[in-house]
């Protein structure tokens, strides 16, 4: 991005700045400024009897300002709201000198400029709590100027609220719009509560590669890049379950990790190019165990976040109150397809596509015209939490074969608001099994699926080493988030989503 022009305001900042510097002011000092409270604190707890809060430090941006003569009101605002900062000249500029009040602060000083106050919390006489400054401290000169909602006649002017520019500008956007932290501080809220979930379970947080010589643990299209030193293509990694059971072999019972993956697809409400994952893996389980502990840690998270069991979607009331319902896959093409597939060949199956004006095409295998089906029909009713269970094998190539059902695997994924949430397996440990499934992958690849996978060599020779029985679920938190602060935008809940260049 090439630097602007300046607009008349800029040129004006640009020139205070150049004042404050002529009467040896720094507009950004060095030293720290100590800062002893904050808003929040102060509106919750100052109380005129005690007399506390009579020696605050604080500091924050200048939001809104109203110069009286000697004296002025401001509106200060940290990380954790706003207060009313009063500002009497005799007061911060105790002696003959009055440049501090009369120069800097009314003439040099601009609504998104940092300062520091030192003061003390009172009440006004029209009831409005403020801290009465006795300092003041120029922090940070801004030199652009913010987008500040103004309302007249009931319009409002200047909203930062094209999604475009609040994406592209996020700090601006955490600035003039304070309900967008809420989101991120749940987000983070939602990964502290997952991580305390499991590691009360003494299940171990690990670090796994994101460069990769081989794409595994997925069916997605990778990113390439190269390695100069090695000379060989490497990959951003798409999934990082294989690493996670190669650590399962290793003798850890619980094993699991936040994990940034990359996947080279298009971008919409619910898709960006990175994205972040939960993935965890414990040994001696099962899928139906994974069922009840998914239950019961979706349920933790949405009493954390949200004060109880349940959250709202739109028009949507969500309750994530276990048990939820189980339907098998093929059960729910019937329910909601109103069609049999269970017995149907890959041209039979594409046929019934056809006949739906579901869109597919030749490069697609038995496993993907099922799982077009269920996306198209199935999913959007799939409003509370419900586990889709028992999914057809070549939807599932690293999933062990159903202990009873031929042709099913031992698989489920959690649906929430019409969305796929988790996924989860008991996880396939037959290392002849599962080179058998890589090679059948291979085939589709050669078809010209290139979200087929590859094949892991290392990754069936570890499981030739002995996987005990393990069971594996992943969970995407960038959807998880939305679900649990009802965004309705993937870039909603992600502080910098990806964005094409400026200017190009």
């Amino acid at each position: 991005m090439e630097h602007h022009e300046f607009s008349e305001q800029e040129a004006i900042r640009r020139s205070s700045l150049k004042e404050l510097e002529n009467l040896n002011i720094n507009a950004y000092p060095a030293e720290a400024f100590i800062v002893n409270a904050t808003t929040q604190e102060i509106k919750e707890q100052f109380n005129p009897e005690k007399n506390n809060f009579q020696e605050i430090s604080i500091a924050g941006r200048i939001m809104t300002r109203r110069i009286m003569g000697a004296a002025a009101f401001f509106e200060l605002q940290d990380e954790k709201g706003r207060i009313q900062v009063y500002v009497k000249r005799d007061d911060i500029c105790p002696n003959e000198d009055k440049t501090l009040y009369n120069t800097v602060f009314k003439k040099l000083l601009d609504i998104g400029d940092i300062v520091g106050v030192c003061g003390y919390a009172f009440i006004t006489q029209t009831g409005a709590l403020s801290i009465h400054a006795k300092k003041l401290k120029v922090l940070c000169k801004s030199l652009r100027v913010l987008p500040i909602v103004k309302e007249k006649d009931g319009e409002v002017y200047d909203a930062f609220s094209d999604p475009e520019q609040r994406y592209r500008m996020r700090y601006v956007d955490l600035i003039v719009n304070p309900q967008v932290r809420e989101v991120f501080i749940k987000r983070t809220k939602i990964i502290n509560t997952m991580r305390e979930f499991f590691n009360a379970k003494g299940y171990l947080e690990v670090d796994t590669p994101v460069l990769q010589s081989i794409p595994g643990g997925a069916q997605a299209r990778p990113f390439i890049t190269h390695h100069n030193a090695l000379d060989i293509p490497l990959y951003l990694r798409i999934a990082n379950e294989l690493y996670l059971k190669r650590l399962i072999v290793g003798g850890f019972t619980g094993v699991y990790e936040f994990s940034r993956n990359f996947r080279n697809e298009g971008m919409d409400r619910t898709h960006n190019p990175e994205f972040t994952c939960l993935e965890i893996y414990v040994a001696y389980k099962d899928y139906l165990w994974m069922m009840e502990f998914t239950e019961q840690l979706f349920e933790k998270i949405a009493i954390e976040v949200n004060g109880n069991t349940t959250a709202k979607f739109g028009d949507n009331l969500v309750n994530f109150k276990g048990p939820y319902r189980r339907l098998q896959m093929l059960e729910a093409i019937k329910e909601y397809a109103g069609v049999d597939i269970s017995d149907m060949n890959e041209d039979e199956i594409r046929t019934v596509c056809n006949q739906l004006h579901i869109p597919v095409d030749k490069t697609m295998g038995k496993g993907k015209l099922i799982d077009a089906i269920f996306g198209e029909k199935c999913e959007p009713h799939l409003i509370q939490p419900t586990f889709i269970i028992d999914y057809p094998i070549e939807l599932s190539p690293l999933t062990k074969r159903h202990r009873s059902i031929l042709g099913l695997t031992e698989r489920f994924e959690l649906f929430v608001n019409g969305k796929e949430i988790c996924n989860a397996y008991s996880e396939l440990n037959d290392p002849i099994d599962q080179l058998e499934r890589f090679q059948e992958q291979a085939k589709l690849k050669e078809k010209g699926d290139d979200e087929a996978m590859f094949i892991d060599m290392d990754f069936v020779r570890a499981l030739e080493f002995g996987m005990p029985p393990t069971s594996g679920m992943g969970i995407g938190i960038d959807r998880l988030v939305m679900m649990m602060t009802g965004a309705s935008s993937i870039q909603d809940v992600l502080l910098f989503p990806q964005m094409r260049p400026e200017n190009k």
